[in-house]
């Protein structure tokens, strides 16, 4: 079942090892048929280094298994509730990737400081508030899920235009319209976090406090790549 997205999503999960996003097994990528309403995602706890294609495991988007002999990865409740709500994904990652945890551990937004930052995303990468005890106790992956989904909506934020949430004291969600692109902005995004922390330090030691992109600079790099009249790249 799948067996083509299987195959995509068991590759994408393995350049997150490749790009020095995930040790052990600390991430996951999944992928969703729009047309079954199927999800592809990574087994749980299963090393990459022994992992295979048959190891993908297939869900409804109530979380009910369909194919697969192991379970899925225990993120997938909030995997399943961001597709749900954010229709024009594809595909989404969850790593434990440095950068992007310190930001989140901090429970802090990463600020628009520049034009790479520009040409992913239209706006400052979200920090979600807190989960709360009752949260957490509860059903604590579908609630991960929520707040992100809650966030994105209390801001405005379109997720078509932010690929990308920290989720507080946890960790980032990137997404895209397939799993390849979902992976992709993991990577960016670990690059944009790793560039606003080294700005606030240099910033800081010459004691400059003129640091933040232009909206008008932020608006020309993110258009020309993601606008309606791009000219970015080939057509």
């Amino acid at each position: 079942m799948l067996e083509e997205l299987k195959q995509i999503v068991f590759e994408e999960n393995l350049k997150l090892v490749e790009y020095g996003l995930v040790v052990l097994t600390w991430g996951n990528v999944s992928a969703i048929d729009r047309k079954s309403g199927l999800v592809v995602i990574k087994p749980s706890g299963v090393p990459y280094s022994t992992m295979k294609r048959d190891d993908m495991v297939v869900v409804d988007l109530n979380g009910n298994k369909v194919d697969g002999k192991l379970n899925p990865s225990s993120d997938t409740p909030t995997h399943l509730e961001l597709y749900r709500n954010f229709e024009n994904i594809g595909g989404i990652v969850h790593t434990h990737s440095s950068w992007g945890c310190s930001w989140a551990q901090a429970g802090r937004d990463v600020p628009a400081y520049g034009t790479t930052h520009a040409d992913f995303s239209n706006g400052a990468i979200p920090c979600t508030r807190a989960l709360t005890e009752q949260e957490v106790r509860g059903e604590y992956e579908l609630n991960t899920g929520k707040v992100i989904v809650s966030e994105f909506s209390k801001r405005g934020i379109n997720p078509d235009e932010c690929p990308a949430v920290l989720v507080h004291r946890h960790g980032p969600f990137t997404w895209g319209k397939d799993a390849h692109k979902a992976v992709e902005n993991a990577l960016i995004l670990e690059e944009v976090c790793k560039m606003a922390h080294r700005t606030e330090k240099i910033a800081a030691l010459c004691d400059d406090s003129n640091i933040g992109i232009e909206d008008y600079l932020l608006d020309k790099h993110y258009q020309r790549k993601h606008g309606k009249n791009a000219y970015y790249g080939q057509k």
